[in-house]
This record gives structure tokens, C-alpha cells and sequence, in this order.
């Protein structure tokens, strides 16, 4: 009896385990699946940078007299720039235009052929400049030694330099901006021929410059938008995700910009170009922006990465065909193309940053006038477009007086407190100062002016 009762009790046991491992094996093939956690969207990657330029640094005599200290044999030009340098230092990336050679033989001169000393490329420097713009009329004043040392002087001083070029070297910069690249392509218009040999300011080339110096020809003008583009395109090919354009063109003391200027501009955005800063007419002219409508880029394809191994449950239900999630029906939907409209900045000429022309000397105030042009945007880094600008610009005016038998030149940001800069105070010329202001917002507007909440003030 007792073994009979074992083998009953057995069988349940059996009997038991075999029900359970049936539920078992059912519950794992028709027990709904728990839903997949889709992957969090990653967080969209912008940069934010800010852009700024100035115009013409020029390299009259009076102001190297100035800034000369006879004591020491020396030259020190830094306290021209002490007001304006926090606005530089904001700056990601600060340009400026250099319309002086530096020879290096001690004839130093001002107009009309400029040679200034070594030190005004350092204290140009140590200001915050990144980039000298050296595409302008007066790169040749010292002939073709006086240009290929120049480079070499704003290299020494820190300066990258777009416009001139050695032998060898790319036509166009590109300078990593955090992470970002902006490219850089600058040119200077060319004067008309004389008996068949090209001429810039009024001279014949020396032999070898043509292709030392990105130039336009008024005169051939189609043909070097088509060069110009093509440098657009080349520098974004070699990796630039931001193109900036210098141009040295228009005409001396016109304060509104020519048609064809504002032809080129828009041929150059057309083009590429990102921002455009352009100088030569030694006055302020208006600001623009371009506005273009154009298809945005498709993204690049993403990686495909292999499949994860399914779990051994997803397996199992495989292997007896049961249990499985119908499969989700695709829904194709037909995308046309994304348009966004791209806004190009121009600045038609930013006038002088700093020179000896001026009501006294040409009677006429307006050379006095400048800014420090300004961008600021955000770039789109997955995408790889800019999504917002913001234009701006920083009034200048170039201060001059005597005090103590000595000459003093500064360039006074007109923002701010600025009626308090002692050295308005010092000389008096406040109201000067104003009429600045004023004749730059009559010109250009106060759409555009700085907002310095957002700057060192």
C-alpha cells in the first residue's frame, strides 16, 4: 500500500510540473509583449558666434609723428585703440582693414605712398585683432618687397591675412572658430590699364603681383565674379561652414553706396557668401541685408547599424510562428523641399577706423565717421546652416587734439556713456562727437545700432 500511495503521489508531482511548464511555455508565447522605449530624439547642437570688422587703419604721417616718443626712439600706437578694444575682445572672430605697408627700412611715410613702422601691426594685434584684411589700393605702395614683407610682419604680430598671399599659398583663409571654420575671401578693385599692363591705385603692377593679390577688375567685371565664385566654392570645399567676403570698391567720400557695388553684393551672395564687409570710400554708407529664398540641404543619411540580437523570448515566438506583434504598415509620406530664407549682411563701406582725415584736413567730417561692424548668429550644426543674424554696428569717431605740445588720436566707441569719455572731455569736442552720431543714424538707421546690453558695457 504504501508504494502504491508513492507512485500516486509521484504522478501528481508529475502531473503538476507538466501543467505548470505548459503555462509556463504558454504565458511566453501570447502574453503581450511590453512595448519598446523608443530611443530619446538627441538634443539639436548650435554654435553661437560673433563677427567683427572695421574699415580702413590707415597710417597717415601726422599720426605716426603722434604716436612716436622721442625719448626712447620708439613707436606706440596702442592707446589709439584703448576705448574700442573690449568691443574687439567680444568678438569670436575680429577683422580690420590694413592700408599701410610695412617696408621695414625706416622711411616711414603717410600718404600717398604709406611704409609705417613694424609696431603698429603688433599694437594692431594686441588690440584683439584676429585676421588683417590686406586687399586695398595701397598693399603695393612699397612694391612687391614692400607687400611680401608686410605679410610676414602680420604673421610675426599674429595676424592671419586674407587678400595677399605668398607664393604657394591658398587665395583664400579659413580660420577655426571654436566649432566652426569661417572662411575668408578678400579683394581690392583694380585701376583701369594703361597701355595694356594692369594697374592698382593708378600704377602699373610690378611684375609677379597679379598673382600675389586677390583683385577685381571694374572693367572686367563679369569675369571676376565668376573667379570670386569660384572662391567661394573652393573654400567651402576645403572645409569652411561660414563664408565672410571683404571688398575694397566704391568711391571715395559717396555715402550712399553705387549700383554697382550693390550689383556685386548681391551676385556675391548669390554666390555663397555669408556677411559682406567692404571699405575704401573713407566715409560711412548704409548697412543691408540680402534676403534669398533657398532650399535647405537634405541632412546626411544616417549610419546604418546593424539590427540588435532579438531576446530568446522574441526567438522562441519565431520558431513556433505565434505570438508575434503584426508588423506596422510603413506609411510613405512625399516631403518637398525645406526652403529657408538666408540673410546675408552688407556692410557697403564701414569708413575709416582710424586716420588723419578729418574736417581740418579735408573739410570735410564725414572721414571722421566709422564703426565696427558687428554679426552675430547661430549656426545649425547638424544641419549645417545658419539659422538666425543678427546685424549690428558700433559708431565710431575719430578723436584728435593737442595736449602739452603733444598730438593725441583715439577712437571713441559712440555708445553708451560716451559723452563722459575724458578724452571728449580733455579736448572739448563732444558736440563733434554727436554730430557724428547723428549723421550715422540719419544715414544708416537705428535699426542697426548696437545694442550694447550685450556688450562690455
Amino acid at each position: 500500500m504504501r508504494r502504491v500511495k508513492e507512485k500516486k503521489n509521484i504522478g501528481k508531482i508529475l502531473v503538476a510540473t507538466l501543467s505548470l511548464s505548459v503555462a509556463a511555455f504558454a504565458f511566453l508565447l501570447f502574453y503581450p509583449l511590453p512595448e519598446e522605449t523608443p530611443e530619446p530624439e538627441p538634443e539639436p547642437r548650435s554654435a553661437a558666434l560673433t563677427i567683427r570688422c572695421t574699415g580702413d587703419i590707415m597710417g597717415h604721417l601726422s599720426q605716426l609723428i603722434a604716436n612716436y616718443d622721442t625719448a626712447s626712439g620708439t613707436y606706440d600706437f596702442s592707446r589709439d585703440y584703448e576705448y574700442v578694444r573690449d568691443y574687439i575682445a567680444e568678438a569670436d572672430l575680429a577683422l580690420c582693414n590694413v592700408e599701410t605697408t610695412f617696408r621695414g627700412d625706416g622711411d616711414y611715410k603717410g600718404y600717398p605712398y604709406f611704409n609705417s613702422p613694424d609696431r603698429l601691426a603688433f599694437d594692431i594685434a594686441e588690440t584683439g585683432f584676429d585676421v588683417a584684411l590686406f586687399s586695398n589700393n595701397h598693399i603695393l605702395d612699397t612694391k612687391l618687397a614692400g607687400l611680401e614683407r608686410s605679410l610676414q610682419v602680420l604673421g610675426d604680430a599674429g595676424l592671419a591675412t586674407a587678400g595677399a598671399y605668398s607664393p604657394g599659398a591658398e587665395r583664400t583663409l579659413i580660420v577655426p572658430v571654436g566649432e566652426l571654420n569661417v572662411g575668408i575671401v578678400s579683394y581690392t578693385y583694380e585701376t583701369a590699364l594703361y597701355n595694356g599692363h594692369r594697374t592698382l591705385n593708378g600704377s602699373i603692377m610690378p611684375e609677379g603681383a597679379v598673382e600675389r593679390i586677390n583683385s577685381f577688375r571694374y572693367y572686367a567685371l563679369e569675369e571676376d565674379l565668376l573667379r570670386i565664385a569660384d572662391d567661394i566654392a573652393s573654400v567651402r570645399t576645403r572645409g569652411a561652414d561660414i563664408v565672410v567676403a571683404y571688398f575694397h570698391w566704391g568711391n571715395e567720400y559717396q555715402r550712399r553706396a553705387g549700383q554697382t557695388e550693390k550689383d556685386m553684393a548681391l551676385r556675391i551672395a548669390e554666390a555663397g557668401a555669408d556677411i559682406i564687409f567692404a571699405s575704401h570710400p573713407h566715409v560711412v554708407q548704409e548697412i543691408d541685408e540680402i534676403r534669398l529664398e533657398e532650399e535647405i540641404p537634405p541632412p546626411p543619411p544616417a549610419e546604418d547599424l546593424p539590427e540588435p540580437e532579438p531576446s530568446w523570448i522574441i526567438q522562441l515566438r519565431r520558431a513556433f510562428g505565434i505570438g508575434l506583434p503584426e508588423p506596422e504598415e510603413e506609411v510613405m509620406v512625399e516631403e518637398g523641399p525645406r526652403i529657408r530664407t538666408r540673410v546675408v549682411p552688407v556692410f557697403y563701406s564701414m569708413g575709416n577706423f582710424i586716420s588723419n582725415q578729418r574736417q581740418e584736413t579735408l573739410d570735410n567730417r564725414y572721414t571722421e565717421q566709422g564703426m565696427i561692424a558687428s554679426v552675430r548668429l547661430t549656426y545649425d550644426l547638424d544641419n549645417g546652416y545658419i539659422e538666425t543674424v543678427d546685424t549690428e554696428f558700433i559708431p565710431t569717431w575719430v578723436e584728435k587734439y593737442s595736449s602739452a605740445g603733444r598730438t593725441r588720436y583715439a577712437v571713441i566707441p559712440l555708445v553708451g556713456d560716451y559723452p563722459e569719455n575724458p578724452e571728449l572731455l580733455a579736448s572739448g569736442h563732444g558736440a563733434r562727437a554727436e554730430q557724428a552720431l547723428t549723421d550715422m543714424i540719419d544715414l544708416i538707421g537705428g535699426k542697426y545700432l548696437y545694442r550694447y546690453e550685450y556688450g562690455s558695457e
